[in-house]
C-alpha cells in the first residue's frame, strides 16, 4: 500500500512545490499564525488550570467577593489571563453605570470577569458567556457555580465566537427595553476577532437598538481598525470612556 501511494505521489510532488513556492509567504503566515494558535491555547489552559485550583481552593465558596477577591490575590503574584484588579475596577464602573440586564461575554477565561458581572445584574439578568476550549469553559463554569450563582442566571456556551455567534438567538430571553438583544457586550478573546464579531453581532441584531455599550479588552497593542469603524460610522458608534487595557464603545442605531 505504502509503494502504490508513493508511486501516485511522487507525479504530483513538482506541482505541489510549485505552489508553494508561489505562495510561500501565505503559507508561512499560515503556519505561524496556526501556530500562535496554538501556544495560546496551550497557555490559556495551563494557566486556566492554576487560576482556578488557587481559587477554588482559598476562596469562601459561595460569597462571590471572596471569589474575586482570591482572584486579585492570585494576580498579585502570578500571570493571569483574568482581567486583574485594575481592569475589573473600570468594568465595574462601566456595568454600573449601563445597568444592565441581558450581557454577553467572548472569552470566559477562568470566570472572573463572569462572576464580576453577575454580582452586578438585576435578579432578572442573565449572563451568555462563550468560550472556545472546552477544558477551560468548564473550569470557568465551576468558578461561576463556586461564587453561588445558579445556572438560570448564566449559561456557558463552547465554540468559537464566529461560529456561535449566529446560534445565540434561541438561548436568548427577552428582558423590557432589550428585547431578544445584548446592552452590554464583553470582549476578552482574540483581539483579531473584535472587529469582526462585532459586525457580527449588529448584522444579526443582537445589539441593542436603542444603546449597548462593547467593552474590549486591550491587552497588546490597539487594534486600529476599530478605531476606523467609529471614524466611519459616527451614526452608530462612538468612544464611551477608556482606560488603560479597556476601551468602551457605544452603540446607539441612527445615534444623533
Amino acid at each position: 500500500m505504502s509503494s502504490w501511494l508513493m508511486a501516485v505521489s511522487l507525479p504530483l510532488l513538482p506541482a505541489v512545490l510549485l505552489v508553494l513556492g508561489r505562495h510561500r509567504v501565505r503559507v508561512a503566515k499560515f503556519c505561524r499564525g496556526a501556530l500562535d494558535r496554538m501556544r495560546r491555547l496551550l497557555r490559556g489552559r495551563a494557566c486556566a488550570k492554576s487560576t482556578h485550583a488557587f481559587v477554588f481552593s482559598r476562596c469562601i465558596h459561595g460569597n462571590a467577593g471572596s471569589v474575586l477577591e482570591t482572584f486579585d490575590l492570585y494576580a498579585e503574584t502570578h500571570a493571569s489571563a483574568s482581567v486583574g484588579p485594575q481592569i475589573g475596577e473600570a468594568l465595574d464602573k462601566v456595568v454600573r453605570r449601563v445597568r444592565p440586564s441581558r450581557v454577553l461575554e467572548l472569552g470566559t477565561h477562568c470566570g472572573y470577569s463572569s462572576v464580576l458581572l453577575l454580582s452586578l445584574l438585576p435578579a432578572d439578568g442573565r449572563l451568555l458567556t462563550v468560550e472556545q476550549d472546552p477544558a477551560v469553559a468548564d473550569l470557568g463554569e465551576e468558578i461561576i457555580l463556586v461564587a453561588g450563582f445558579k445556572q438560570s442566571q448564566f449559561q456557558v456556551l463552547t465554540g468559537s465566537s464566529g461560529k456561535t455567534i449566529p446560534t445565540l438567538r434561541p438561548f436568548m430571553e427577552p428582558a423590557p427595553g432589550t428585547g431578544n438583544s445584548f446592552n452590554l457586550v464583553l470582549m476578552d478573546h482574540d483581539p483579531q476577532q473584535y472587529l469582526v464579531d462585532l459586525l457580527a453581532l449588529e448584522s444579526e441584531g443582537l445589539l441593542c437598538l436603542s444603546g449597548c455599550s462593547i467593552v474590549l479588552i486591550i491587552r497588546n497593542q490597539r487594534d486600529k481598525s476599530l478605531e476606523e469603524l467609529v471614524s466611519a460610522r459616527p451614526d452608530c458608534y462612538s468612544i464611551k470612556s477608556q482606560v488603560p487595557g479597556m476601551v468602551e464603545l457605544f452603540y446607539q442605531k441612527n445615534r444623533t
